[in-house]
C-alpha cells in the first residue's frame, strides 16, 4: 500500500516531503517534456516506487498526504491522480526541494475547508 499526495497539496507545493523520502524518484513533479502540464501544481507519489516507510507523511506541513487506505473519501479521486505517475514516468521529475514558509494552523484548516467545499459543489450533469 503507497501512501497518496491529496489535493491538498495543490498550488502549495511544500517540498518537506521530498527532502524525507529515501528513495529517488518517488515524490514527483508533473514536467512533460512538451507543453504545459495538464495536472494541477502539486507534488505526487509513484505507487511503485514508494515503499511505504511513512517519513513524508508527517513532514507535511498541508496534511496533504496518507496511507492509500486512509485517504478520505472526498480525497479518493486522488489515488487515480497519484497513479499516473507509474503510468507516464516519462512525463514527471523528481520533486524540488524548495524553502517555504511553514503554514500556519488557520491556513491549513483554510486550505482543507477549500478543497472539501470543492468536492462538495453539484457536479455539473454528464454530456449525452
Amino acid at each position: 500500500m503507497a501512501h497518496v499526495i491529496t489535493r491538498l497539496c495543490q498550488d502549495c507545493v511544500d517540498s518537506a516531503c521530498v527532502s524525507v523520502c529515501p528513495i529517488p524518484d518517488c515524490i514527483v513533479e508533473h514536467r512533460p517534456p512538451e507543453g504545459t502540464a495538464a495536472l494541477p501544481n502539486q507534488l505526487f507519489i509513484n505507487p511503485d516506487a514508494c515503499i511505504c516507510c511513512s517519513a513524508c507523511e508527517p513532514e507535511c506541513p498541508w496534511n496533504a498526504i496518507f496511507p492509500e487506505d486512509d485517504v478520505p473519501a472526498a480525497f479518493a479521486d486522488d489515488i487515480a491522480l497519484n497513479a499516473i505517475t507509474a503510468a507516464r514516468p516519462h512525463e514527471f521529475i523528481e520533486g524540488t526541494i524548495r524553502a517555504s514558509r511553514k503554514p500556519s494552523a488557520d491556513e491549513v484548516a483554510a486550505n482543507t475547508r477549500r478543497w472539501l467545499q470543492v468536492n462538495d459543489s453539484p457536479k455539473p450533469p454528464a454530456p449525452q
